[in-house]
């Protein structure tokens, strides 16, 4: 869906509005505005509403920085997850979280299940309430909607004197009020794939693609790139669209050991949807490493504890969303527009090995 623009009062170009223009549309005084939107003096209902409809009308959101120098405002960031319940998502969240307990602030975590409605809801209510940071997070269709929605919101929070920090995901605009933080999916990829590649073997499928998600794509790219370096012409690659999660894992892989391909090693697009293949390759009477090696990506908590643990790319997941609070903390000023690059690295366990005999070409 294409977001709601900015308020009938204010375009993203516009400067902040101030107190003193909602005064005089509301043909009230500043400080008659201040009380009735402190709510701490009484106000007769008539010009309560006059005030409101006024604020209204310009998108007025109180300056939370200057709440804060006068004593009120509560010192809150707020990170914006698809859902709790994925392991990756759990440990960005836990990482602001701590990182926001460091310094003395509150942390709110809400989720979206995906729906840019959802997230577009959570943003424009977190700017009400005096939010300082708004983090997104997570790898997204990057398409003119997204593209649209996430301007939006940066210069909306960017006027109510908020930051937007866009964690594991590129800024669609580097010229956004927008900090970035994310980790490098593409050599990640390229670095486990050469992995593979180096224990022998030459037909890898790459299980968990999602055309248009930023970090899925970037693994992809990584994939294809290592298969390149290594000699092997661009038709090597066989990518499987099949999205991420256990059950998409377990389903694509299922169909693709009906079809008895020739590959001998998977590189799925995340850890749960390697735990998804590694079910079915079990269901199937195969086994890992012997018959076809796995590798994931992100090496969640319960990777070491699959059968066989799972060798996978370890995304600093905790220490991202403890970069989005400390980067933006540490220089308030000048974070907006920063972009800054986390680094990855393979973690080696047990469910790689060479190609089965007269299976490596």
């Amino acid at each position: 869906m294409t977001a709601q623009g900015p308020g009938r009062g204010q375009s993203p170009g516009q400067g902040r509005v101030t107190i003193r223009e909602v005064a005089e549309r509301a043909g009230v005084s500043v400080a008659t505005v201040s009380r009735v939107l402190s709510g701490n003096y009484p106000v007769p209902p008539a010009t309560r509403t006059r005030v409101l409809r006024a604020a209204r009308a310009l998108d007025y959101v109180a300056n939370a920085h200057a709440r804060a120098l006068v004593g009120g405002g509560r010192k809150t960031v707020a990170v914006v997850v698809r859902q709790v319940t994925s392991p990756f998502y759990a440990q960005v969240a836990e990482g602001v979280e701590a990182e926001a307990a460091t310094h003395g602030w509150l942390c709110l975590v809400g989720t979206t299940g995906g729906d840019p409605q959802r997230e577009l809801e959570f943003v424009q209510l977190m700017r009400e309430e005096g939010a300082r940071l708004v983090i997104l997070v997570g790898g997204v269709v990057e398409d003119d909607a997204y593209r649209e929605r996430v301007a939006h919101y940066a210069q909306a929070l960017d006027s109510a004197g908020a930051r937007l920090v866009l964690c594991g995901r590129p800024a669609p605009d580097p010229d956004i009020p927008a900090l970035v933080v994310e980790f490098d999916n593409e050599a990640g990829a390229r670095a486990i794939t050469g992995h593979l590649l180096s224990a022998g073997h030459r037909r890898i499928v790459f299980l968990g693609g999602l055309p248009g998600n930023t970090a899925l794509d970037a693994r992809v790219t990584g994939y294809r790139a290592a298969l390149a370096g290594h000699g092997l012409p661009p038709e090597a690659a066989h990518v499987v669209d099949c999205g991420l999660g256990r059950a998409a894992g377990l389903r694509a892989m299922a169909e693709l050991l009906k079809e008895r391909p020739e590959f001998t090693a998977v590189f799925a697009g995340d850890d749960m949807v390697a735990a998804g293949a590694l079910r079915a390759i079990a269901e199937a009477g195969l086994r890992v490493p012997e018959d076809l090696s796995v590798v994931g990506y992100n090496d969640i908590p319960l990777a070491e504890d699959f059968h066989p643990p799972l060798t996978t790319v370890r995304t600093p997941a905790e220490e991202l969303g403890r970069a989005a609070v400390r980067i933006a903390l540490r220089d308030p000023e000048n974070a907006a527009g920063a972009h800054h690059l986390l680094g990855t690295h393979i973690v080696v366990r047990d469910s790689v090995a060479a190609p089965p005999p007269g299976r490596a070409h």
